[in-house]
C-alpha cells in the first residue's frame, strides 16, 4: 500500500528548518505486516527533541528514514501469530519494541533490550528489515521500530499497547515517549517517595512529564529549572511549587530544601547541566539522566561526589519503564487528573507542517505539536473512532 511520510534523507544543522526544509513528505511504499506485526492507521503523532537529534546527527542513524516515533493509532490489520491485538483498537506506539525473552527483558528492564536495540540502531524492525520503499524501489529506514510521521506504519505487535477508545488522541499521543520518560524516570528510576524533594532541570516534553511524575508522587518541594519564563509558569500549573532560571537555580534549592534536594531529574542533555544536578542534590541524592547529549560530550565531576558524599548518578532509558503496565497506570493518573498532558499541546499542525513544528520545538516556544498525520483527528473531533 502506499503511506505519506515524512523523510530525511541528509543530516542538516541549518536553520531555521521552517526555511531549509530537511525533511519532506514523500509518497512511500508500505508492505503488508509480517508475522507478529501489525498495520496502523496513525492518528496523532507528536514531536519530540528525539526527532530533531536525528536530523541534525546527533543520533546517527541509517539515511534515508522516514521519521516520528511518539504517537497514538488504530490497528487497521493484524499479521500472522498476533493473538493480544484486533483490528479496531486504539494503540499507543512504544520505541523500543521488547523481545521479552533477552536478559534485560527478563529482568524487568525491557526498556534495554539487546535485540530491540540492534533493530531500532539498523533502521530495521523487530521481526525483519523494513518494509518501506520510496518511489525508486529504495529501502527507507524505520525510525525506532515506528515512523509515526506517516498516514500508516506497520510495527512490531511488541511496539503497540492497547488503549481504552474514549481518550482523546492528543492526549494519548503523548503517553509513549514524553511521559514513559520523564514520569518513568521520577516514579522507576528514583523510586521517589512521598514527602522527599525533587527539582527538574529542563521543561520540555519530558521534563514537564517528570514534573507530574513528581507531583503524582507526593514530592514536596517540586522544583523547575529552566530559562523560559512561560515554560516555568507552565510547570506551576502542572505541579511543581517553585521554579527557577538556571542562574539563581543552585541557591534557591539549597536554601528551600535545606542542603539540597533528594532527587534530581536532568531532561536537557546536557553534562553542564548534569554536573550542575549532582551539585543540587544532598548527600545521599540522587541525579537520573534522561536527556540526551550528542556522542562526542564528556562529563566531568568531582570523583568525591560518589564515594564521599554518597550521592547516585542515574541513566534512564525510556524511563525504566514497562510499558505494558506502565502506560495504562499513568493514563489512569490522567483520569484522575493528576497527570493534565493535555497542558502541553502547544498545536496541532498538518503533516506538510512538519518543517515548521520542527523550528517551534528548537526554538524552545513549542512543547509538545502533534501531527494529524491522516486525517483521524479532523473525524474523531465529531465522535470516538471506531
Amino acid at each position: 500500500m502506499k503511506t505519506r511520510a515524512v523523510v530525511l534523507r541528509a543530516i542538516s544543522t541549518a536553520r531555521p528548518y521552517s526555511g531549509t526544509r530537511p525533511v519532506e513528505v514523500e509518497e512511500l511504499n508500505l508492505g503488508a505486516p509480517r508475522e507478529g506485526e501489525v498495520l496502523v492507521r496513525v492518528a496523532a503523532a507528536s514531536l519530540c527533541h528525539s526527532d530533531l537529534s536525528v536530523v541534525n546527527g546527533d543520533r546517527v542513524r541509517p539515511l534515508p528514514m522516514a521519521l516520528g516515533h511518539e504517537a497514538v493509532g488504530v490497528v487497521e490489520e493484524t499479521g500472522p501469530g498476533v493473538h493480544r491485538i484486533a483490528p479496531g483498537d486504539h494503540v499507543a506506539l512504544v520505541f523500543v519494541p521488547s523481545c521479552g525473552f533477552c536478559a534485560d527483558c527478563a529482568a524487568g528492564r525491557p526498556a534495554l533490550c539487546a535485540q530491540a536495540a540492534a533493530a531500532n540502531g539498523s533502521g530495521a524492525l523487530l521481526h525483519g528489515p523494513s518494509l518501506l520503499t520510496d518511489a525508486s524501489g529504495a529501502t527507507v529506514h524505520h525510525q525506532l521500530g515506528v515512523s509515526a510521521f506517516s498516514s500508516y506504519a506497520v510495527v512490531a505487535q511488541e511496539s503497540v499497547v492497547p488503549i481504552a477508545r474514549d481518550i482523546p488522541f492528543t492526549v494519548a499521543s503523548m503517553f509513549g515517549c514524553a511521559v514513559l520518560t520523564g514520569a518513568g524516570a521520577v516514579i522507576n528510576t528514583a523510586a521517589l517517595r512521598p514527602g522527599q524533594s525533587a527539582v527538574v532541570y529542563g521543561l520540555g516534553g519530558v521534563g514537564l512529564s517528570a514534573v507530574l511524575g513528581a507531583r503524582a508522587a507526593g514530592a514536596y518541594p517540586i522544583v523547575a529549572v529552566d530559562p523560559v519564563a512561560e515554560k516555568r509558569e507552565l510547570a506551576l500549573r502542572l505541579g511543581a511549587t517553585h521554579t527557577y532560571a538556571p542562574d539563581e537555580a543552585i541557591e534557591a534549592i539549597r536554601e528551600l530544601t535545606s542542603g539540597g534536594a533528594e532527587v534530581a531529574v536532568e531532561a536537557v542533555g546536557s553534562p553542564k547541566v548534569m554536573a550542575e544536578c549532582l551539585t543540587a542534590v544532598a548527600r545521599g541524592g540522587k541525579v537520573v539522566s534522561v536527556g540526551l547529549p550528542a556522542p562526542d560530550r564528556v562529563l566531568e565531576v568531582p570523583a568525591l561526589a560518589f564515594a564521599g558524599q554518597g550521592k547516585s548518578l542515574l541513566g534512564s532509558y525510556m524511563g525504566d519503564a514497562v510499558p505494558r503496565r506502565d502506560i495504562p497506570r499513568f493514563l489512569d493518573l490522567w483520569r484522575a487528573g493528576l497527570m493534565p498532558v493535555e497542558e502541553m499541546h502547544t498545536g496541532t499542525l498538518a503533516l506538510d507542517e512538519v518543517n515548521h513544528a520542527m523550528e517551534e520545538l528548537a526554538s524552545g516556544r513549542a512543547i509538545r505539536q502533534v501531527l494529524d498525520t491522516s486525517g483521524l483527528l479532523a473525524v474523531a473531533a465529531g465522535g470516538p473512532t471506531s
